[in-house]
């Protein structure tokens, strides 16, 4: 089977799996928000660290393809350096201001995403994408709302999220 059809399928089993665990997802996670379990932080860095193990974010480039970053003025400044633009050409030609007034790229997928799912301005990325996918944030609590979202664009946050309901299965 050739790689792409091979990426594909696995994007399209996710994407199922995903919306199956959707309903199931939402309310857990309002309960853990609730709960606030003293351990949580930990217990989401190692499952992210787990998963990461053995997630090739270049097998699927989800989030690239169907989601923008918030960028900020010096995500702003340092991509505009990188391609050697003007930061008002790279606004005028890449980003618009979302309905929170928010700069984010015009479209989906990322112009910046090559077909090989590796970025084009990988060393330069917006903070937002460094970031992602927040699994190993500190006070993960305050995120569970982003982080249900997420498990419907990322494949390793739907697999936190399991990991987070095997381990608080009594909540």
């Amino acid at each position: 089977m050739k790689e792409k059809e091979k990426d594909d399928g696995f994007l399209q089993q996710f994407k199922s799996e995903a919306q199956n665990k959707a309903r199931e997802n939402k309310l857990f996670l309002e309960k853990l928000r609730k709960k606030k379990p003293a351990d949580l932080d930990l217990t989401a860095e190692s499952l992210h660290i787990a998963v990461f193990e053995k997630l090739d974010c270049l097998q699927c480039a989800n989030c690239c393809k169907t989601t923008s970053p918030i960028l900020i003025d010096r995500d702003i400044d340092r991509i505009a350096k990188r391609l050697r633009l003007r930061p008002s050409q790279l606004i005028e030609q890449f980003l618009r201001l979302d309905e929170d007034g928010d700069y984010v790229f015009r479209e989906a997928p990322c112009p910046f995403l090559l077909p090989d799912n590796y970025c084009l301005i990988y060393e330069d990325r917006p903070r937002a994408c460094r970031e992602y996918p927040h699994t190993d944030r500190k006070r993960f609590h305050q995120i569970l709302n982003l982080t249900y979202r997420n498990t419907l664009v990322c494949p390793a946050v739907l697999q936190v999220v399991d990991g987070l309901k095997k381990k608080y299965s009594n909540l």
